[in-house]
């Protein structure tokens, strides 16, 4: 038993020793991110030194999970295969402390752009190496000078110290290291799983605090990631972590919260939410519909939505003509979101979104397939490559008869990191419009800008810059958005076709949502309008989202739609003033002004919504919270049912 007992201790030690360098440099990693964002953490509700205990939590998940590997090899390696392993280990050791320090690194970056650790849309970024890379290294080329430092000196000492060095381990009898493999598996196991009970421990586990970046700085960014990849390859999505509530009572909810009749029937070929929508405003001659999404353009720089006033004049003066979206909120922070909520109607689905999901390639609800029996034309104008976010396949496979992306335009045009330019896209734009309308072609598109995206390229000399600012920044690359805004609604006027076309002007997400708040509410603010020919100038001042914004661009076309939009024209008389919002993995629905939030594996909430869009905590609103429970399944279940469209 001594001799056991001695050989546990011997193969245990080292292993333990890599334990602690990684949680040296994880722990190293949390104190700095607790220095730097001291200022946003100070004031929350939980000791904020509680963010450690609850680190070393989540870390000792990650390292324990990093463990299982060598624990495997390092006990079950044959005596004569001892120096080959031994060189195996210190090659796996090396790149884990290399792939930690990197992660570590990236972290802070990636806060400051998403306000979360890194998560599955650090995954999904990895699919699209030339963007991404041109953009890392366009605005994080001081970032990514230090990261490599590290790393570097980091592998000079691995690899010139013996302070890691598993031979003589190797070279004790294997039967007997085999016996200690049990224990040190059970261990590592018990440190995974991080509980007893019959569920393992998991990124909830990490969230203690209303203040929602303390919880971040919380989390483990390893972790953070590897369970985002999990998710994403075992789950695409799931309503399991929220809670359970059955099909029939979720869909009456959301019928209800919605005022949308609820079709309670067994024909899975319709949607359930799918109805007659009569048009307040009839038309002999049906109108055109365009689409305009403005790619991360949030309130704050619209002086109309009490923002700045030199960032975006045109739309200050177009707001004036058209029917204002005065308090309008983005359905998600991603640009897929958008795209969902406005040219489909529909709103965040857990997980992936729909424009990238599989069920959803083909037969998915678009404007383009319910304008298409009635003669028109559709297409989608993008400037970048339309691969990105897997929308060539979703528009393509969703009724949209043209794509028009970067690989189309001119050699000669202006090429950033992320395509083409707005206003080479617009002017393309205008001149196939003005051919369709020349021909008496009905048409539906949808422009997707680009320029406003780090790192924020475009053509010198369209726009004044900013006064005491740097060319490359966010409000110069909003300006130019906005310039060429205005030189779209100019060209259309003088095409022919504005009178006879419905615009829709709306921004996909704001530029960066972050916030203390668990759902950072102000931070989904974002404009929207529609203007054309007849249309007269009104602010709409009630609560609203993306899904209505088209629900009242499609109720000026003129025509009597029946169609599963989960949202209803501002002009009808049952349109309620609730908004869904999601953020990452926590969900929010409000009604006017209060907010149900759910967050996976944790009790809702209830906050009321102050005149700032900050939350603060009240009482429990269980009908609200039943209500936010049921929108998460029913979105998952009209998707999974193929029910949408």
């Amino acid at each position: 038993m001594k001799a056991l007992s001695s050989d546990f201790l011997q193969t245990s030690r080292i292993l333990l020793r890599c334990y602690l360098y990684l949680l040296v440099i994880f722990t190293a990693g949390r104190a700095f991110f607790f220095t730097y964002y001291y200022d946003r953490i100070s004031n929350s509700d939980s000791s904020v030194w509680l963010s450690f205990l609850y680190g070393l939590r989540m870390d000792t998940i990650a390292i324990c999970a990093l463990l299982i590997i060598p624990a495997l090899i390092l006990h079950a390696s044959p005596v004569f295969l001892a120096r080959a392993s031994n060189q195996i280990l210190r090659i796996y050791f090396l790149i884990v402390f290399l792939l930690v320090i990197y992660m570590e690194n990236a972290t802070l970056p990636f806060i400051n752009e998403y306000d979360v650790r890194p998560n599955v849309i650090f995954i999904n970024y990895l699919k699209y190496p030339r963007e991404v890379l041109s953009t890392i290294w366009a605005i994080y080329k001081l970032e990514l000078f230090i990261a490599f430092s590290m790393m570097g000196i980091s592998a000079y000492w691995f690899i010139r110290s013996n302070k890691i060095n598993f031979l003589p381990t190797l070279q004790v009898a294997t039967w007997k290291r085999l016996l200690v493999l049990i224990p040190v598996l059970l261990i590592l196991v018990l440190g995974i799983r991080s509980s007893l009970g019959h569920r393992p421990a998991n990124q909830s586990d990490a969230i203690f605090s209303n203040n929602r970046l303390l919880n971040e700085i919380a989390k483990n960014t390893v972790y953070s990631v590897g369970y985002a990849a999990y998710s994403a390859a075992y789950h695409d999505g799931g309503t399991q972590h929220y809670g359970r509530m059955e099909q029939h009572e979720a869909f009456t909810r959301v019928a209800r919260a919605l005022q949308i009749p609820y079709n309670d029937i067994n024909d899975k070929t319709v949607s359930p939410f799918t109805r007659l929508e009569r048009t307040h405003f009839k038309s002999e001659q049906p109108k055109n519909l365009i689409i305009l999404l403005e790619e991360s353009l949030g309130a704050q720089f619209v002086h109309a939505l009490g923002g700045t006033e030199e960032v975006t004049p045109n739309i200050n003066a177009l707001s004036k003509d058209s029917v204002f979206f005065k308090k309008l909120y983005s359905n998600g922070t991603r640009s897929i979101r958008g795209i969902s909520g406005t040219v489909s109607g529909f709103l965040p689905v857990t997980g992936k979104g729909v424009v990238k999901r599989n069920l959803s390639q083909q037969n998915f609800f678009t404007v383009a397939q319910l304008l298409k029996p009635y003669g028109y034309r559709s297409s989608f104008f993008y400037g970048g490559e339309s691969r990105f976010d897997n929308m060539k396949s979703w528009f393509s496979g969703n009724g949209f008869d043209e794509i028009y992306d970067e690989p189309t335009f001119d050699d000669n045009a202006f090429h950033g990191t992320w395509g083409v330019d707005d206003v080479t896209v617009v002017e393309a734009a205008d001149a196939y419009y003005k051919k369709l309308s020349d021909n008496n072609e009905s048409f539906v598109s949808v422009i997707f800008s680009t320029t406003n995206h780090t790192p924020f390229d475009f053509p010198p000399g369209k726009i004044e810059l900013l006064k005491d600012s740097e060319e490359k920044t966010v409000e110069n690359a909003i300006k130019y958005a906005d310039f060429a805004i205005g030189r779209f609604i100019e060209l259309a006027k003088q095409s022919g076709y504005y009178e006879n076309t419905v615009f829709l002007i709306i921004s996909d997400h704001n530029v960066r949502v972050y916030g203390n708040d668990i759902i950072p509410v102000d931070m989904f603010h974002i404009p929207g309008m529609i203007l054309g020919g007849g249309i007269q100038p009104i602010e709409i001042d009630q609560l609203m989202t993306q899904p209505d914004a088209i629900a009242t661009a499609l109720d000026f076309v003129g025509i009597d739609f029946s169609y599963p939009i989960l949202g209803k024209s501002v002009f009808s008389d049952s349109k309620k003033e609730i908004s869904l919002m999601q953020f990452h993995d926590i969900y929010g629905l409000r009604k006017r002004d209060e907010i149900a939030v759910l967050q996976p594996g944790k009790p809702a909430t209830t906050y009321s919504i102050a005149k700032d869009d900050h939350l603060i905590l009240s009482k429990h609103n269980i009908e609200l919270e039943k209500d936010a429970l049921a929108f998460i399944i029913t979105l998952d279940l009209l998707y999974n049912q193929q029910l949408h469209q």
